[in-house]
């Protein structure tokens, strides 16, 4: 990233700023849709300065990858909460909120699980779909818990694929918030027992 002749170097802000500014083209064009040059050109950095922060693209790419499925992770966790203790109030919450970014007009589906689609069985990607999934059933078992499921990490996986199910098919479909609501109205009875 350019900076102005006399201002110091701070290597975490430029690392954030190719994070933020590598994501939404990669999300948009997916990982193999956009070369190194254009990456650079994208974000403002010399492929030196990549290079020195990542590693190589592959390290931008895992780098991208965790960041998103950090702030996802943070995004759904932080609904639900909102919603109170409440079990089937916090699933509404994590639904309604799946269905609030499904309408977003750059919506893709989900990055981690279009990298992974992408890069089948390949490292780095695959690794940090499972920690992002598992961090999504980890969330749904606890709110099965709560609920007083008689099975909930069954009830937790089953969550779970409504929640990627409904991704796929409001992206692949363009069903947008529909999906997640027909995901909801299906999750809820789990909740019951």
């Amino acid at each position: 990233m350019p900076v102005a002749k006399g201002t110091s170097l701070d290597p975490a802000r430029t690392r954030s700023g190719i994070l933020d500014l590598a994501g939404p083209i990669l999300y948009q064009r997916g990982l193999d849709g956009v070369g190194i040059a254009e990456l650079c050109a994208t974000v403002g950095a010399s492929k030196e300065t990549l290079y020195r922060h990542f590693g190589s693209k592959d390290g931008l790419i895992e780098a991208v990858l965790q960041a998103r499925s950090d702030r996802t992770i943070r995004w759904i966790r932080s609904a639900a909460g909102a919603a109170g203790p409440d079990p089937a109030a916090r699933l509404t919450a994590v639904f309604d909120a799946l269905g609030t970014w499904y309408e977003e007009p750059d919506f893709r589906g989900c990055a981690l699980l279009n990298a992974a689609a992408q890069h089948h069985h390949a490292e780095p990607a695959r690794t940090i779909v499972a920690r992002h999934l598992d961090r999504y059933l980890e969330l749904f078992t606890d709110i099965a818990t709560d609920a007083g499921v008689a099975d909930p990490d069954r009830v937790g996986r089953q969550l779970l694929i409504l929640l990627e199910g409904a991704t796929v098919v409001a992206d692949q479909r363009g069903l947008g918030r529909a999906a997640a609501e027909d995901a909801l109205a299906a999750a809820l009875p789990l909740l019951a027992g």
